[in-house]
């Protein structure tokens, strides 16, 4: 089960971190995403880390503003949202996927879980 946590409204240029709280699961075998989706678009790939550490990927639009990691002691993992601007308003959602190869981080298919989503609103 993942647990996401954090979201809120805050000014553009602001900064946010999400939360995502594992459980029942190895988490430290999971590699772990981030994943957007935007009022009328699909969901799109954010961010994500390996479950080794071995390979950490960003879309190109968060290249330089967000962060992740992770804390496999606390079984989370956080996207550390910097410079926020009004188009990164969406749901938020952590995926995990078991194992992972560097080349199927950003495929939302290839997920085994999904937490429930938090709002992010950037806006002044």
């Amino acid at each position: 089960q993942l647990q996401a946590s954090g979201g809120g409204l805050v000014q553009p240029g602001g900064s946010l971190r999400l939360s995502c709280a594992a459980s029942g699961m190895a988490f430290s075998r999971y590699s772990m995403g981030w994943f957007r989706q935007a009022p009328g678009k699909e969901r799109v790939f954010v961010a994500a880390i390996k479950w080794d550490r071995g390979s950490i990927i960003y879309t190109d639009s968060v290249k330089g503003r967000f962060t992740i990691s992770r804390n496999n002691a606390e079984n989370t993992v956080y996207l550390q949202m910097n410079s926020l601007k009004p188009e990164d308003t969406a749901v938020y959602y952590c995926a995990a996927q078991a194992g992972a190869i560097s080349s199927t981080l950003s495929n939302s298919g290839r997920y085994d879980y999904w937490g429930q989503g938090t709002l992010v609103t950037v806006s002044s």
